[in-house]
C-alpha cells in the first residue's frame, strides 16, 4: 500500500523532463564529437552513465529521504577523505587533479560532494530551524561548508567551490536569515573575492582578464574558445543550420564543444528557437524542484528540494553566461546536456532525492 502511495506521489513531470534533456544531450554530444577519433564513444559512455543514473533515481525514490539524515555525518567524512585522496593519487587533467580512475571510469568526488553538502546542510538547518539565527548558527554552517569547499578549491576547482558556497548561501536565505544580513554577506563575499583574486591560479586569473580585457589578436586559449562560441551562437540564427550541420562544430573550430560549450553547439545547430526550448525545459526542472519543496512533508525535505533547485539554476545560468561571454570561463557544465559521467550521475542522484521528497510527502508516521 505504501509503495503504491509512493508512485502516486512521484513527480512524473520532473523525471520526464529530465529524460528528454538527457536524450537530447546524448544526441548533441554525438554531433559535437563527429569526426574526432579521440572523442569517439563519448556519446555511448554518456548513455551508459544515464542508464546507471536513472536506476539510481528509482532506487533513491524508494528510500525515504529522512533516512539520509542519520547518515549525513558519515557521508560528509567520506567525502572529505575522498577529496584528500584526490590530492594524493588523483589523475591530473588540464593541471587539476579531480578524478579517480576506477576500471576505466573517471569518478569525480567533487560532483558527488555537492549532493553531500546539500544533505548535510539541509539536515543542519532543519535541526536548528527553531533556534536563534545568530552568528554561532551562521558560523557553524559556514565551517561545515568550508570543510568540503576548501578541499575542492585545492584541486584546484574554483567553479565547484563557488557552487558549494552558493548552496550554503541559498540555504541561509531559505532558512530565514534577515535581508540586512544577506546583504552584508553579499558585500563580504565580494570583498573576499577581490582579496582572494591575487592568490588564484594563473589560468584562473587569465579567464577574468580575458573577459574584461580581451585580446583581439588572440588565436588560441580561452579568448579563442569564447570567440568561437559566440560565432557559433550568432551563426545559428532563428532555427539553426540543422542537426550535424554546424560549421563551427563539425569543422572543430570550437574546442570542448561537448562539455563547457555545448550550449553554443546547440545554438548553431538548432538556433534561437531550439535553445529557448532547451532552456525552458531546464527551467521546468527547477520549478518542479521548487514545487516539491513547497509541498514537502517536513523542513528537511523542503530544504533538499530547494537547494538542489538552486544548484541547477545557478549552474545553468553560469554555463549559458560563459557561452554568451558575459561571465568568465568556469568549467561548469550545462545540466543533463553536457558530457560528464560524474556530473550526470550526481545530478540524477539529486533528482532521486527530490523525487523521494515528493513520493514520501504523505508518509509521515
Amino acid at each position: 500500500m505504501l509503495r503504491r502511495e509512493i508512485w502516486r506521489n512521484f513527480d512524473y513531470w520532473l523525471l520526464g523532463t529530465v529524460v528528454i534533456l538527457i536524450v537530447f544531450g546524448i544526441a548533441m554530444i554525438r554531433s559535437a564529437i563527429a569526426g574526432s577519433p579521440g572523442l569517439a564513444g563519448l556519446d555511448s559512455s554518456q548513455a551508459t552513465w544515464a542508464m546507471i543514473g536513472l536506476a539510481v533515481v528509482l532506487v533513491t525514490t524508494l528510500i525515504d529521504y529522512r533516512y539520509w539524515a542519520s547518515l549525513t555525518r558519515i557521508m560528509y567524512v567520506v567525502t572529505i577523505i575522498a577529496l584528500i585522496g584526490i590530492k594524493i593519487i588523483g589523475d591530473a587533467v588540464f593541471g587539476s587533479a579531480r578524478w579517480f580512475n576506477l576500471g576505466g571510469f573517471n569518478v569525480q568526488p567533487s560532483e558527488l560532494g555537492k549532493i553531500v553538502i546539500i544533505l548535510s546542510l539541509s539536515d543542519y538547518f532543519a535541526r536548528n530551524h527553531d533556534k536563534e539565527h545568530d552568528l554561532r548558527w551562521i558560523a557553524t554552517s559556514l565551517a561545515m561548508t568550508l570543510g568540503v569547499a576548501v578541499w575542492v578549491y585545492l584541486q584546484p576547482n574554483l567553479s565547484t567551490t563557488i557552487v558549494i558556497m552558493v548552496i550554503w548561501f541559498a540555504l541561509l536565505w531559505i532558512s530565514g536569515l534577515k535581508p540586512k544580513h544577506l546583504v552584508s554577506f553579499g558585500v563580504i563575499g565580494l570583498v573576499g573575492a577581490l582579496m582572494i583574486f591575487p592568490f588564484l591560479e594563473g589560468y584562473q586569473q587569465d579567464r577574468v582578464f580575458n573577459l574584461l580585457f580581451p585580446d583581439p589578436n588572440a588565436t588560441h586559449g580561452e579568448t579563442y574558445n569564447v570567440d568561437q562560441a559566440l560565432i557559433s551562437v550568432g551563426s545559428g540564427g532563428w532555427f539553426g543550420a540543422g542537426y550535424g550541420h554546424g560549421t563551427q562544430v563539425q569543422l572543430r573550430f570550437m574546442k570542448v564543444r561537448h562539455t563547457d560549450f555545448i550550449f553554443s553547439a546547440m545554438a548553431e545547430e538548432f538556433g534561437f528557437v531550439g535553445t529557448v526550448i532547451v532552456v525552458a525545459l531546464l527551467i521546468v526542472v527547477v520549478l518542479r524542484c521548487f514545487h516539491v519543496a513547497r509541498t514537502a512533508a517536513d523542513i528537511f525535505g523542503s530544504y533538499i528540494a530547494y537547494s538542489f533547485g538552486f544548484l541547477l539554476f545557478f549552474q545553468m545560468a553560469v554555463n549559458i553566461g560563459v557561452n554568451l561571454k558575459v561571465l568568465p570561463v568556469t568549467g561548469l557544465t550545462l545540466p543533463f546536456v553536457s558530457y560528464g559521467g560524474s556530473s550526470l550521475l550526481s545530478l540524477l542522484l539529486g533528482i532521486g532525492l527530490v523525487e523521494s521528497v515528493a513520493a514520501h510527502r504523505k508518509s509521515l508516521d
